[in-house]
């Protein structure tokens, strides 16, 4: 266990995790403003090696994740066999919940692998909402997440009136796997990262200080952390149990077609969620449901300019705006990524000779092939990198940053020199 670097209390803030499945409940939990994992090399048995599976691959999304699995099997304790047939105590309805969200476990998955987090972890929202969207009140835990207000502040996620990034997949994807990463870093065990999470990275260490590392039996390390905290791991390694062996709970995982993943399609300009659900050929219910990070029915690309949609759409959606381009409206497309946080842009559906006439947005989008950017207040390492299709990391490493801050009036290079 290689000493843990110590952290200014100051920078704590809260992070909920739910006690009980699947009803969210808020938990205490202490983190750091999130800096980009660090590329390392991976502990053998400790980091799992990244396996992305494309939205055109056909992969069985169930042996990828089995496959970036890192943590105990069903038989490692007493407890985690109780909550798996809890889960599966009525199989009809476990395959239909599980097959519901299924295009999200996926999806989660590939960002897990990118940042070379356990593949349990995919799972984590199961425990947290059961992948629901869930909003949140004042001071009160949001998304599938279940991310506190203050901890999003540290995460650079946007909360604001017309935008909770804590509800988009994306952006909040990226940043918790970001920040599981991290935790992996300091602590150097799985069982400690989920932990942290529910309970606190700060509360992890001192009790590490105080007591040592725990030893690799009990799985469930006996460690004087609450109930709540011990049963978090419990129930996250439950639900991997039942996707490690679902045939011997009497259920059956689902396939998940290539045109069912999740893709995101980057988008120039804002549009009404209905015009957009429109031209994808979706339901507004169905699209705001995979964007509910958008508060007030209009998709506005100054907070996240890509939609999220099952891909079958994505080229419905890119083809329509294309048409209306040509016939001279104003909306515009511009691709797809397949995560687009990470900065994961496939080619361009349209030329931008093709977009609309000069916007505020197509301004940015010129600045941008310009390779500066000037931070504003309010703006975040985070949000810039996601406004520009690009890898935090890649920010950092072309400005020379030490970590994520940045402060208002600050010039940034947001692409590659030359």
């Amino acid at each position: 266990m290689r000493r843990l670097r110590p952290l200014p209390l100051a920078l704590s803030v809260l992070l909920a995790a739910c006690a009980t499945a699947p009803s969210p409940t808020s938990r205490p939990q202490a983190v750091t403003p999130v800096q980009a994992p660090k590329t390392a090399p991976v502990h053998d048995l400790a980091r799992p090696a990244a396996s992305v599976a494309t939205p055109g691959d056909n992969a069985n999304v169930w042996d990828a994740l089995r496959g970036s699995f890192a943590m105990a099997d069903c038989d490692a304790d007493p407890g985690i066999m109780e909550w798996a047939r809890r889960y599966t105590q009525n199989p009809e309805r476990f395959e239909n919940q599980i097959g519901e969200v299924a295009p999200r476990i996926a999806y989660v998955q590939q960002v897990a692998a990118r940042h070379h987090v356990a593949g349990e972890f995919a799972l984590l929202p199961w425990v947290e909402s059961q992948f629901r969207p869930v909003p949140g009140g004042k001071n009160m835990p949001a998304g599938m997440w279940q991310i506190m207000p203050a901890t999003a502040n540290a995460l650079g996620i946007q909360v604001n009136k017309n935008f909770d990034g804590r509800m988009d997949v994306p952006a909040a994807t990226d940043a918790i796997m970001a920040l599981l990463s991290r935790y992996h870093d300091d602590l150097d065990d799985w069982r400690m990262v989920d932990y942290a999470f529910n309970a606190g990275e700060f509360g992890m260490k001192r009790m590490i200080d105080q007591h040592g590392a725990p030893p690799a039996e009990p799985v469930i390390p006996k460690m004087p952390v609450k109930r709540v905290t011990r049963e978090h791991l419990v129930k996250l390694l439950a639900i991997a149990c039942v996707i490690r062996e679902p045939a011997r709970f009497n259920v059956s995982l689902p396939t998940l077609p290539s045109e069912q993943r999740l893709v995101a399609v980057n988008v120039n300009n804002s549009m009404p969620m209905a015009h957009a659900a429109s031209h994808a050929g979706m339901s507004p219910e169905d699209l705001k449901e995979l964007n509910a990070g958008f508060r007030n029915g209009v998709v506005d690309t100054s907070a996240a300019a890509y939609l999220l949609m099952p891909s079958s759409h994505a080229q419905q959606f890119r083809s329509s705006l294309l048409a209306d381009n040509n016939d001279g409206d104003m909306q515009s497309v511009s691709g797809t990524a397949v995560l687009p946080p990470l900065g994961a842009v496939l080619n361009a559906a349209t030329d931008d000779s093709q977009s609309a006439p000069s916007s505020p947005k197509n301004s940015r989008h010129a600045t941008a092939s310009g390779k500066t950017h000037t931070v504003k207040a309010g703006e975040s390492l985070w949000s810039i990198a996601k406004r520009y299709a690009v890898d935090i990391r890649q920010l950092e490493q072309w400005n020379h940053l030490a970590g994520t801050s940045v402060k208002p009036g600050q010039v940034l290079k947001v692409s590659a020199p030359g």
